[in-house]
């Protein structure tokens, strides 16, 4: 390999993607007293009484005792194939998903999920598992500040995003392609056994940019995702493109959950490399928060140039879009003149 000068290496370290996980968690952080409308969101474990399943279930006579969707869809999946009932049942839970989750619209104040979108740039990657609308609508009120948002990734699917098939183009579902048809909804992808990640283009299409950026990561990120037993195949994809742990021994990864640290470590122990973590229960704790649109830059300078930072001058909860436009603009601006110099963006956080 071709020697590089300082410069060049810190320019290359800081330019690298700053990788954000989501799982249910996120969503359940980002909307704790609920939806515009105050409906509220559930993680897996008591979904089916929230969304008021239970009718449908009781069609069947489950050998499962969970209230777990997944550990239910496990079982109707296993069964359809020889039950017709179990087939109808699975069906008809799909479809009232779908419908309940497409309903979901953002509290018209800034949710986590604004402050995550507003927190990054377009060479990072928020890659999701969940199906709400949440992400993509956070990402339509971050465009009315500036274009250079983070790409996305929906690793279930999700209902607010729609694909062409002959143009091979992602966007808002329903929206005209330019081959004159609309976008056909996504499918989802529901939590069985073995899930097929590469049967539908649009899902195999996020997994590869979920990989090309993970090959690449500085930092990652895994917010409320708990690495589920039916994931285990999405967790093994996840290690084959983070790679050998000894060989990311300068890259830093960024827990925020709610759930006992020594649980959340046991889950995710084979990305760390030795102390190379942070473990947080608030997102407004992480680097993301403290240090928006210069995640990567602030810990070089932390981990590399020896500078201590000031994690005050990021985003506080309760922050108003105004406010976050005063804290990002100069930033924003920055990036605007910057655009293909090649050379690192200022660290305002020390």
């Amino acid at each position: 390999m071709a020697e590089i000068s300082v410069e060049e290496y810190e320019y290359y370290m800081k330019n690298r993607p700053h990788v954000v996980i989501l799982g249910a968690g996120a969503s359940c952080a980002a909307i704790p007293h609920g939806d515009k409308n105050g409906r509220k969101i559930s993680a897996m474990s008591g979904f089916i009484e929230k969304l008021g399943l239970k009718d449908i279930i009781s069609k069947v006579k489950l050998n499962t005792t969970s209230d777990n969707l997944e550990d239910i869809y496990m079982e109707l999946d296993d069964r359809s194939k020889d039950e017709q009932v179990c087939n109808d049942v699975k069906n008809e839970l799909e479809n009232v998903i779908r419908s309940y989750m497409s309903e979901f619209q953002l509290p018209d104040e800034p949710t986590i999920y604004d402050f995550l979108v507003m927190s990054l740039t377009s060479k990072d990657l928020i890659a999701t598992f969940n199906w709400d609308p949440f992400l993509v609508q956070a990402i339509a009120r971050a465009q009315r500040y500036t274009d250079n948002i983070p790409q996305v990734a929906f690793l279930h699917g999700n209902v607010a995003v729609g694909y062409c098939a002959k143009d091979n183009i992602m966007g808002n579902v329903g929206r005209m392609c330019r081959c004159g048809e609309p976008l056909k909804p996504m499918k989802l992808l529901f939590p069985i056994k073995k899930k097929d990640y590469t049967g539908d283009i649009a899902i195999s299409k996020s997994w590869k940019q979920l990989k090309n950026a993970l090959e690449k990561a500085y930092m990652v990120t895994i917010f409320g995702y708990s690495a589920p037993t039916s994931d285990a195949e999405a967790v093994d994809m996840l290690k084959q493109a983070w790679g050998a742990v000894n060989d990311r021994n300068l890259e830093e990864i960024e827990l925020v959950d709610i759930r006992d640290e020594t649980e959340v470590l046991d889950s995710w122990k084979q990305f760390i490399h030795t102390h190379h973590y942070s473990y947080h229960t608030s997102f407004f704790d992480t680097t993301l928060a403290r240090c928006p649109r210069r995640s990567c830059e602030a810990t070089f300078d932390r981990l590399m140039n020896c500078m201590w930072l000031d994690g005050s001058k990021g985003f506080k909860e309760g922050m108003s879009f105004s406010e976050i436009d005063e804290k990002t603009e100069k930033l924003i601006i920055e990036e605007n003149e910057n655009r293909g110099k090649n050379m690192p963006l200022s660290n305002p956080y020390h």
